[in-house]
């Protein structure tokens, strides 16, 4: 096993990763994943700009409004991730990809205004989301790609990526997808970083992809199964996916209610609540899957930050963390899942 991950800044040491965060964005454009409302008293709200009167209607409209989806303002991402800093925060992975606004320089700036480590992903994003030439490339042209960014950068900057994703995926896959999760195997057997991959919003969707990986020789142990607390609602389908070698991401600690009903194929998506987030951790730990867990936020609307109401970066920190303790998890149980699975995770092999 390797000591070092690969940040947007360079190589640092994996013990220096401390507590981290594995699945968020910082800069971010979520235009493709935007919809305007259905129901016509409230297309209005489509395009109204983002303040204190729309607030509580975004809580469950947030795609809904595009300057929610719009994450755009660096020195709004900057004051958020200092919150982090301050809680004990150390390292952010930007799982940012084409197709939902990438941008390799806008990373190294907050990096080096914040002090926080900031490891940028390499990928591409669902189908729509794309252009015609990236839906056009080949498997190997993807995986070129994707090598070529963790090896030498994106483009012509040098600023290099330092895990495969999150690999967007929806249900059905669709061919595009299927592709560019086949990339993902190649460019991980070609570099040794591990993959995080966005599974469509169906509770069979993870099982599906992790047959493909399997298939295409991906190592299932470095493979992050993103939105695990919007997917597999049934603790044996927790249990089927970590059988596998799965690592299990809960990422939208904060978020309860219900996912968009326009979004899901599943009639039963309803989120948790951080409580039974942690419960559902502290037993897949009883069962001796506590190694096989990860945990964030996904912070990709503007509401869900600080300055607008929300949890924003520094929640798990500074609130979900104290809960675990109280409810009965280990300061090793703890490390080990906001620090020491992230940096097996993203030192490369």
């Amino acid at each position: 096993m390797g000591t070092s991950a690969q940040t947007v800044l360079g190589m640092v040491e994996g013990g220096s990763l401390g507590f981290t965060l594995p699945h968020e964005h910082l800069v971010f454009d979520g235009t493709s994943i935007f919809a305007e409302p259905s129901i016509s008293s409230e297309k209005c709200m489509a395009h109204a700009p983002l303040g204190l009167d729309i607030l509580s209607w975004l809580r469950y409209h947030p795609y809904e409004n595009l300057d929610n989806v719009r994450m755009l303002d660096e020195d709004e991402a900057t004051a958020e991730l200092l919150r982090f800093l301050k809680a004990g925060g150390s390292t952010v992975v930007d799982v940012t990809i084409p197709g939902i606004g990438r941008d390799p320089e806008a990373l190294c700036r907050i990096s080096r205004m914040t002090g926080v480590n900031i490891v940028m992903g390499t990928g591409l994003y669902t189908e729509p989301s794309l252009t015609q030439r990236q839906r056009d490339m080949t498997v190997d042209e993807m995986a070129s790609l994707f090598i070529n960014e963790i090896r030498v950068g994106v483009g012509t900057s040098g600023i290099r990526a330092g895990i495969i994703g999150e690999i967007g995926c929806n249900w059905p896959v669709a061919p595009t997808e299927v592709k560019a999760v086949h990339a993902a195997a190649m460019a991980q057997q070609e570099t040794g970083a591990s993959i995080s991959l966005h599974p469509g919003r169906n509770s069979e969707a993870p099982f599906e992809l992790a047959e493909t990986l399997k298939n295409a020789g991906a190592d299932l142990s470095r493979v992050l199964f993103c939105h695990t607390d919007a997917r597999l609602r049934d603790p044996f389908d927790r249990m089927r996916l970590a059988d596998m070698g799965c690592v299990l991401e809960y990422d939208l600690w904060g978020w309860e209610g219900h996912f968009p009903s326009y979004w899901t194929s599943d009639d039963y998506m309803d989120l948790p609540n951080d409580t039974d987030r942690i419960y559902e951790v502290m037993s897949l730990m009883e069962q001796g899957y506590g190694r096989q867990v990860v945990i964030s936020h996904d912070i990709c609307v503007r509401s869900r930050r600080v300055c607008w109401g929300g949890w924003g970066y520094m929640h798990i920190p500074t609130y979900v963390v104290p809960m675990m303790r109280k409810r009965g998890m280990t300061e090793e149980q703890v490390r080990q899942l906001t620090v020491e699975t992230p940096r097996k995770l993203l030192s490369f092999l």
